[in-house]
């Protein structure tokens, strides 16, 4: 893996995390729990979008990053 993609949408509410290139999406699930896992043609995870992130717009994101 060479490095993972964050998106963060406050227009449409959303956070995408993409682990491979998007351009790879060949079909989504829904989890039933506001994510979509994003697949590709051989059915693997190569990302998932959180729908309704935002509970209001006063939100703060603590991220931390770890390389090994």
């Amino acid at each position: 893996m060479e490095k993972i993609k964050v998106i963060i949408n406050r227009e449409s509410n959303t956070l995408d995390v993409w682990f491979d290139d998007a351009e790879k999406e060949f079909i989504c699930e829904e989890t039933g729990e506001e994510v979509i896992l994003k697949k590709d043609k051989d059915n693997k995870v190569i990302g998932f979008e959180k729908l309704n992130l935002f509970a209001d717009t006063k939100v703060n994101i603590p991220i931390e990053v770890m390389t090994t």
